[in-house]
């Protein structure tokens, strides 16, 4: 848990910097790819969390690994060097982008669908979105067979539920009474 609050910290210190500068896109698109590899490739993750390593080793090379990301963004692998703290840098990445969609009124909307999402669906489930919130919404797709056809939306505490499967549910409870 003292992961996850020190992460929390560092990336609102990051933010505040990138505010100030004028770069918080920027940095958020570089927090999404920092967060997104290091999730995706079991290797980084290992070599980071490995506490047998220097962290100067660690820290050559996240900055060549990541070489394309804004100075602001490798001054975190700066500050993570100094209080050796390389294991939070994915948490520290995903809050950041949690903390600057909350910031610019950003709401992220999952969408679970059977297969992946195509731009017509997208759309339906962009126009039942506007019935949900008024903020702007970004669309996260999760992609599960179970639910067969149709796509589950949740917005915050909200769900709607539009998946073939729960229709086949609704209906099996109805013909069972």
């Amino acid at each position: 848990m003292s992961g996850n609050r020190a992460a929390i910290r560092y990336a609102k210190a990051i933010l505040d910097v990138a505010t100030s500068n004028g770069t918080a896109q920027e940095v958020n698109n570089d927090m999404a790819l920092i967060a997104t590899t290091i999730h995706n490739n079991a290797e980084l993750s290992n070599f980071i969390a490995n506490p047998t390593l220097k962290v100067e080793v660690k820290n050559n090379a996240l900055l060549e690994v990541f070489k394309g990301v804004s100075p602001i963004s490798k001054s975190l692998f700066q500050l993570l060097l100094t209080n050796k703290r390389f294991e939070i840098l994915e948490k520290v990445a995903s809050q950041y982008n949690k903390l600057f969609d909350v910031a610019n009124g950003i709401e992220v909307a999952t969408v679970t669908t059977a297969i992946a999402i195509t731009p017509e669906l997208e759309a339906k489930v962009l126009a039942k979105v506007a019935e949900f919130s008024t903020k702007k919404v970004s669309i996260k797709n999760i992609v599960d067979p179970a639910i067969i056809g149709g796509f589950i939306l949740r917005i915050g505490d909200k769900q709607y539920n539009a998946s073939v499967a729960s229709r086949l549910q609704v209906l099996k409870r109805e013909l069972s009474n």
